[in-house]
């Protein structure tokens, strides 16, 4: 991967962190790689998460066990937690990428030591599987994370572009459509604007988790949800249970990215579609709701803050950041 390059007012490292605010990363800063969820076998993609990194201008250190196989997992439920422990504990240590998702990270829950976690903010980077510690994270922490590519995935310029703003630079951007693009590619749901904590992930995760001590408070929550290779029921179904469980009813508004390769496989299949179910849950909600964002499974992918406070403007489908998420 070509380097990554950084514009030259990147600013000066802080002496001193305001509580609860990870630091924003420099050229040259060490950051750790995880492997929370599944395994892999092919040493090509370990070497291409190191590559990504080093193209940021980033030094990559590897965890003990991200090359480790315990069936279907990246080594046990407590050597994938003691690597995360590690790196937070480690004070070198700048901010922690998840290297790939899957399955697994949710098993971790429990087995993470959440008053080192407090006390040490960093910025946790990954999305699909890694929504189980995002929302985690949301709950126990108290700092932003960032929903983001990983480090396994491309990261195009797009995604680089969001995530130097708010990781390096420690800017406030406006993020979704770019104002020039004509036809729109979001669908505005319900009309209008909101404000609240930025919360959600993946829809499959996310539903996983509902009925656990791991999700945060969604009162007042701006919610965006993608997936990918769901079929329409499922999600469906999925949505049925985040309105049964009272989540739809407590948000400010409501975003849903992109639902790639979601399509049922049955033959001449004549039922709903994804944007039809969608539409069916979001739209008498009666709050501010649009589709369409280029959040997900996708090229392109924008970095959100997970746990940050943002205003959402569903008629220009954009995302805006209301403070910086590092110091």
């Amino acid at each position: 991967m070509a380097a990554l390059s950084l514009p030259l007012s990147a600013a000066t490292r802080p002496t001193a962190l305001p509580s609860h605010m990870p630091p924003r990363l420099h050229s040259e800063d060490r950051v750790g790689l995880i492997a929370p969820a599944s395994s892999d076998d092919n040493p090509f993609h370990l070497e291409s998460a190191l590559a990504t990194i080093r193209g940021m201008g980033l030094v990559p250190q590897a965890g003990r066990h991200v090359s480790d196989i315990y069936g279907y997992l990246s080594g046990t439920d407590r050597d994938r937690a003691a690597d995360i422990n590690a790196m937070f504990a480690d004070d070198g240590i700048r901010a922690i990428f998840a290297i790939r998702g899957g399955w697994g990270s949710a098993r971790l829950l429990p087995l993470l030591d959440w008053d080192l976690i407090r006390a040490h903010p960093k910025l946790l980077i990954g999305f699909s599987d890694v929504t189980a510690l995002h929302l985690a994270f949301a709950a126990r922490a108290g700092f932003p994370t960032l929903h983001a590519p990983n480090a396994d995935n491309l990261w195009d310029s797009i995604s680089w572009a969001s995530f130097w703003r708010m990781a390096f630079s420690g800017e406030t951007p406006r993020l979704g459509q770019p104002e020039a693009q004509e036809p729109p590619s979001h669908v505005t749901i319900r009309p209008g604007k909101a404000k609240g904590r930025l919360l959600g992930g993946n829809l499959t995760i996310l539903s996983t988790l509902m009925g656990t001590p791991w999700l945060p408070d969604f009162d007042g929550a701006i919610l965006f949800l993608e997936d990918v290779g769901e079929a329409e029921y499922r999600i469906d179904r999925m949505l049925n249970q985040l309105a049964l469980g009272g989540i739809l009813d407590r948000l400010a508004g409501i975003i849903f990215g992109q639902c790639t390769r979601c399509a049922n496989d049955v033959p001449d299949y004549a039922g709903f579609t994804v944007p039809e179910i969608v539409d069916h849950y979001l739209s008498p909600l009666g709050i501010a709701a649009f589709s369409g964002a280029n959040i997900g499974h996708i090229r392109n992918q924008l970095c959100l803050p997970v746990g940050a406070d943002v205003e959402m403007d569903a008629d220009a489908g954009t995302i805006r950041l209301l403070q910086p998420i590092v110091a």
